[in-house]
């Protein structure tokens, strides 16, 4: 489904590179021209999106023990990069176009390959969104992010070409393209962010940390536990605890509740890919490493 997601988005953008573009130049419209190159780039993105979530999926191996679901976090972060760059580059079109003003021509046929943006664009948005909803992939949601910006910019083109129809104020033309270049290096600004935290393996958001603890905290048999980590990797959330049981317990039960705690876990979001590792105390060494190392600092 991921693929595929991919290979649809790369088709769209194939479509409509072709068709804004020669509109694009034909008409002098700095906006549809900008708005043919921003599909050019989400063309290159597509097909960049299609690499990352193949090697993605790819299972662990030897030489990487943890998979290559980070793969989704650097496909981000470079979208979010291509995208702020297709930002200040409209955004300098649009400037040149107020210091250097051209009226528009074509209109008709620059509306009319507005509106086929519109609707193909807007179908491929919610096409994405489902994807990414199932899926829960970084890399189509960064995917339906980046079209859903485009259609919004597709729909503020569209409204600069009717006021341009009817009112030949061929100066919102450019305006709209400063305001489209400000939006867009903004939104570009979420998919960095998320791509950078995880690659700096930042711990799963707090909600559910909390029922983490939670299902821990429930299990009978477990007295305390430490040391909880949290990190993802796509799609791949990684927990690493310490279970503090009663000493006396019989390493077969312990290993038997260690169990029951990992199924907790994992019905905390079923439709992501868990790796648990849980380590098994007979007491609290949290405390006593603490200890050690208070009387480390203390005596260096």
């Amino acid at each position: 489904m991921q693929k595929r997601a991919t290979v649809v988005s790369s088709s769209v953008a194939v479509v409509l590179v072709i068709v804004k573009l020669i509109v694009g130049i034909i008409s002098g419209s700095v906006a549809v021209l900008a708005s043919a190159i921003d599909s050019g780039l989400d063309l290159a993105v597509s097909l960049f999106n299609y690499f990352a979530v193949a090697n993605a999926e790819k299972p662990a191996s030897e030489k990487f023990n943890y998979g290559l679901g980070k793969v989704e976090a650097i496909a981000a972060v470079i979208e979010g990069v291509v995208i702020t760059m297709s930002g200040l580059f409209i955004g300098y079109k649009a400037v040149m176009k107020i210091l250097h003003p051209e009226p528009i021509t074509h209109l008709d046929a620059s509306i009319g390959v507005m509106l086929l943006s519109i609707v193909m664009t807007g179908a491929l948005v919610m096409y994405l969104n489902h994807v990414a909803r199932v899926t829960q992939n970084m890399v189509i949601k960064s995917d339906a992010l980046h079209y859903k910006t485009d259609l919004l910019s597709n729909g503020a083109i569209l409204v600069s070409l009717a006021v341009i129809h009817f009112t030949a104020f061929f100066m919102i033309d450019a305006i709209l393209g400063i305001l489209i270049a400000i939006y867009i290096i903004y939104s570009a600004y979420e998919l960095i962010h998320e791509g950078v935290l995880m690659l700096l393996d930042v711990a799963l958001e707090e909600e559910i940390v909390k029922k983490i603890v939670k299902a821990i905290k429930s299990e009978p048999g477990v007295t305390d536990y430490h040391w909880l980590k949290t990190r993802k990797a796509g799609n791949d959330y990684f927990v690493d605890v310490h279970l503090v049981f009663n000493p006396e317990m019989s390493l077969l039960e312990a290993h038997r509740i260690g169990d029951n705690v990992e199924e907790k876990i994992k019905a905390v979001d079923p439709k992501a890919d868990w790796l648990i590792n849980i380590h098994l105390d007979p007491y609290d060494d949290s405390v006593i490493n603490m200890e050690e190392a208070a009387k480390s600092k203390k005596e260096a």
